[in-house]
């Protein structure tokens, strides 16, 4: 049975930092892109950021660039996504995903490109 299983949130003041991980036991994490996406209540889950198979390539949502940064460990079988400079809007349950398709270089924004989710971590960012 897969699992990804996210950690990390918390309660921050603005221009705080927190940083995110996502244990997965998924036998092929280390060939598959994974993600991170936000949702915050009657709104649509949206796409933070994403990282290939290797590590290589990384895609960002507009709103995050140059403040959060993705990376994985695939030996540890996790991902984390280090967040500095929060903003209140950046307040939302945070979850990560996995795609079922190995060795893909493109980041796939979508939510029905991943086939894994965690059950989020809630990430509160005050004035």
């Amino acid at each position: 049975q897969v699992q990804l299983v996210e950690s990390g949130g918390g309660l921050v003041q603005a221009g705080g930092s927190l940083r995110l991980s996502c244990a997965a036991s998924l036998r092929t994490f280390s060939v598959v892109s994974m993600s991170w996406f936000r949702q915050a209540p009657g709104k649509e889950r949206e796409f933070v950021a994403g990282i290939n198979w290797s590590g290589a390539k990384t895609n960002y949502a507009d709103s995050v660039k140059g403040r959060f940064t993705i990376s994985r460990d695939n030996p540890k079988n996790t991902m984390y996504l280090q967040m500095n400079s929060l903003k209140p809007e950046d307040t939302d349950v945070y979850y990560c995903a996995a795609s079922g398709r190995p060795f893909l270089d493109n980041i796939l924004t979508s939510t029905t490109a991943y086939d894994y989710w965690g059950r989020g971590t809630q990430v509160t960012v005050s004035s």
